[in-house]
Order: structure tokens, then C-alpha cells, then sequence
């Protein structure tokens, strides 16, 4: 079977993306390795073992067009309301907490928000298969 292991997505500034994604989801750089050229950033934290991977270009000096394709990273946390609370009082910008329904029963609760690339990020509250 295969293990889903990382993600990778292009981002313009390292300390900024980095900066962002330790206060949105506690990850903390396990690995970094510089090339000629660019530069491969690992991010993690003890919940799971998959790794956001950030690549810098070094000669890029402009915004990555996403393209329409792109969706979204998603997380899942234990209390939603607590996490958009740290989440906004740390100073990051994030839509209100929505509810889904299907059939009648509720499927998700969630909140998005967008890292400084324009990624945008789906945080999930645990219930059901978002686990």
C-alpha cells in the first residue's frame, strides 16, 4: 500500500509562509535543505506524520499563479471554535465557522483560511470521517 507522505506547494518568502504555518497548525521546520537555486523546507508536527513541503525558487520574485485547479490543504482539530479563536487572535484572517448538512445530519463544521500565497486552507472540526 502506498503512505501519503507530503504536499508540496511553491511559496514566495520562506520566513513568512513559515511564520504562518506555525501559528496557523503548530508546524515547526523538521527538515531544510538548500540547493542551487532553491531551497525544500519540511513542516510538521506531532499529530501526524505527513509534511507540508515548501519549495522557494530562488530567482522567483513574484506571486505563484495558482491557477483554477488548485482546491485546498485541509486539517482537522478537536475544538473548532477554540482553533478559530487562536487562529484569528494570532493575527490571520479566517471565514466564519459554517455548517454542512447531508440528509438532515451534520457532515461538517469548518472554517477556511489563506496562507500568504494564496493557498487556502480548510480547517475541520474531528467529527465523522474527518478525523
Amino acid at each position: 500500500m502506498a503512505k501519503i507522505i507530503h504536499s508540496m506547494i511553491r511559496v514566495l518568502e520562506e520566513q513568512k509562509s513559515i511564520a504562518f504555518y506555525r501559528t496557523a497548525f503548530g508546524l515547526d521546520v523538521a527538515d531544510r535543505y538548500p540547493f542551487e537555486g532553491f531551497t525544500l523546507i519540511y513542516l510538521r508536527n506531532p499529530e501526524t506524520d505527513m509534511e507540508l513541503e515548501l519549495t522557494v525558487n530562488h530567482d522567483r520574485e513574484t506571486p505563484y499563479a495558482l491557477g483554477e485547479g488548485y482546491g485546498h490543504l485541509a486539517v482537522a482539530v478537536h475544538d473548532l471554535d477554540s482553533e478559530h479563536k487562536r487562529i484569528t487572535s494570532g493575527g490571520i484572517a479566517a471565514t466564519p465557522i459554517k455548517e454542512f448538512f447531508r440528509e438532515g445530519a451534520l457532515m461538517a463544521r469548518f472554517f477556511f483560511v489563506t496562507d500568504p500565497d494564496g493557498y487556502k486552507i480548510e480547517v475541520l472540526q474531528k467529527h465523522g470521517r474527518f478525523q
